[in-house]
């Protein structure tokens, strides 16, 4: 028996949550049974890393949902590679896929990493993605929600009738905490004495960065030794850099871009946290945890399904610099309860977010669906 085709379809080529989702994804397909090739709307490392696995990448480049423009590329390249199955990464994806998944006759599958809907848009905009969204999830033969509250919000906002809870996974042989080694701190110049505090993710309004930055301004003028390692990019780098700049922050906050090497940037940090004014399934979050790092984070769709406070993390609302800054000052005082935070946070991944599960259930909803 042949190997289903899947086209998986992503945003970007870049490596963020959802991407990261992707790699480990496509890496835990039994390829006797599914063979996936991958298509993003932007080149980037993710790209550069499936093909370094053998997957077969195409980059048709927009930066629009609902592209009438690139439709005929998209069609030729499902064409051409014979394409059994869609599989839809995020709402811009699934934007640009729906049309052709109607017109080709082709099954879509559409995973939700977040709803493109959340609190901080005016009254019209969040309707018009809450509309659009019912819209994707209507014509998709099978919606994957990351997390219970993701199916709750989508349920809830535009009575999403259908959606199978898959939650996100993480590799735990590549986020192993004892046997990763790491040289971060050396090559940063950190001290011996500094508490560092991680963000990694997209330098977006999504992930809150200049909450983090308020924070660790707030936690370092009690505590010298605390200071930030911002690691990410994205459209608000320059209102970020800007703000380090004009309340003269550059001594307790270090920054790279995106990097490659997430779990020994991990393991050079003493907190991670993060900030998030919406997730589906943080990506990230689990990758920390995986990494036994205690954590402060807001009570996000699947962040609040993993974390309990005080139990393996300490949860703060939504736009607080201070109260995550007092967040941090805790764990410094607090070494038991840093312990107890980060052992827990570490069992529950081990237990229940290993990432081949996700690709065995997402592997037999593409064999149900062409049964």
């Amino acid at each position: 028996m042949k190997p289903i085709k899947i086209l998986e379809v992503i945003r970007q080529g870049e490596i963020g949550g959802g991407e990261s989702h992707v790699i480990d994804l496509i890496a835990g397909f039994n390829r006797n049974e599914i063979e996936p090739i991958a298509m993003a709307f932007t080149d980037g490392h993710m790209i550069e890393t499936l093909r370094s696995m053998g997957i077969k990448c195409y980059v048709v480049h927009t930066k629009r949902a609902f592209d009438l423009n690139i439709r005929k590329k998209i069609k030729d390249i499902i064409q051409d590679e014979h394409i059994e199955l869609i599989h839809a990464h995020g709402s811009r994806a699934a934007s640009n896929m729906l049309w052709l998944s109607r017109c080709m006759k082709i099954p879509m599958v559409y995973t939700v990493h977040g709803w493109s809907f959340h609190q901080d848009q005016n009254f019209i905009i969040h309707q018009l993605r809450a509309l659009s969204e019912k819209l994707i999830c209507h014509y998709s033969k099978e919606v994957i929600c990351v997390s219970d509250n993701n199916l709750q919000t989508g349920k809830k906002v535009f009575g999403l009738k259908k959606g199978t809870v898959i939650e996100n996974g993480v590799n735990l042989k590549r986020f192993d905490y004892q046997h990763t080694e790491s040289s971060i701190r050396k090559e940063f110049g950190i001290g011996e004495n500094e508490f560092i505090i991680g963000f990694i993710g997209r330098i977006t309004l999504q992930k809150s960065p200049i909450d983090f930055v308020k924070s660790i301004a707030f936690a370092h003028q009690k505590d010298k030794n605390i200071k930030g390692l911002l690691v990410g990019e994205g459209d608000m780098n320059e209102e970020v850099t800007d703000y380090i700049e004009k309340n003269n922050l550059k001594d307790c906050i270090y920054r790279s871009n995106f990097r490659t090497d997430v779990p020994q940037v991990l393991k050079a940090m003493d907190v991670f946290c993060l900030p998030s004014l919406w997730e589906g399934l943080s990506i990230a979050l689990l990758e920390a945890m995986a990494m036994k790092k205690p954590l402060v984070v807001t009570p996000t769709d699947g962040t609040r399904e993993l974390i309990k406070d005080q139990i393996n993390g300490l949860i703060v609302d939504f736009n607080q610099p201070e109260k995550l800054a007092e967040a941090y000052l805790l764990y410094g005082e607090n070494n038991e309860l840093k312990q107890i935070c980060s052992e827990n946070a570490l069992k529950l991944i081990q237990d229940r977010y290993d990432s081949q599960r996700v690709s065995d259930a997402v592997s037999d909803i593409y064999k149900k669906l062409k049964l």
